[in-house]
């Protein structure tokens, strides 16, 4: 999976090998100070800002000869900059999925798929109403990599959003999108119109319809 170039350059700076670094394991100030050939304040200032922006936070401690030492690691956020093979694998299954399973097979499957995805977030949708579970499907989408807005018209809900997080194989395969609208319509609670945007820049779009 291709890097995109703003992570390549953030990976190269400075904090970028700190991160690099706490990736392979859990460090010290004065052991990231001796690999990098800086001094500890510098290292303690580019934690701090790391820490600030949730990539890195203090993971425990290690004696030393008159005090103990904090050890510093990478949060789960922090994965996020490296690349990963989800999209690439996601495509090969969906692919093989093509050559063997008829379409309304292949769509069954993704909707189950939405399905049991929405069961981790339904017993706190159950008390809410349809504005509140909106913003539950925003979050979830945000916990999924993706950037979605809210709105209302006409009294019903548009959850829109230009990061989709399946844009990656919605080109190639927009059934995708079946699960994430089954997602949507579960949480809730009521009926969703996909309205997706597959090219030139995949934009994800759910219009559900209040009762």
């Amino acid at each position: 999976m291709k890097m995109p170039n703003w992570n390549k350059r953030f990976l190269v700076s400075t904090r970028g090998r700190i991160i690099g670094l706490l990736r392979s394991s859990s460090r010290t100030v004065n052991e990231l100070a001796e690999s990098l050939q800086l001094t500890d304040n510098a290292v303690r200032s580019h934690l701090s800002t790391l820490e600030r922006d949730g990539l890195v936070q203090q993971s425990g401690v290690r004696p030393g000869l008159r005090k103990p030492h904090t050890l510093y690691a990478l949060t789960a956020e922090a994965e996020q900059l490296f690349p990963k093979a989800y999209a690439p694998l996601l495509n090969q299954v969906l692919d093989v999925m093509g050559e063997h399973v008829d379409a309304g097979v292949r769509e069954a499957i993704l909707r189950e798929v939405g399905r049991r995805m929405a069961t981790d977030y339904l017993a706190p949708a159950q008390e809410q109403n349809l504005e509140e579970r909106m913003n539950l499907v925003r979050k979830v989408f945000g916990e999924l990599g993706g950037l979605a807005t809210v709105e209302e018209q006409d009294g019903h809900f548009f959850i829109c959003g230009d990061s989709c997080p399946l844009g990656a194989v919605t080109a190639r395969h927009p059934e995708v999108c079946r699960l994430a609208e089954t997602l949507v319509s579960e949480i809730a609670g009521a009926s969703v119109e996909l309205c997706c945007q597959f090219a030139p820049s995949p934009q994800c779009c759910f219009k559900v319809r209040a009762a």
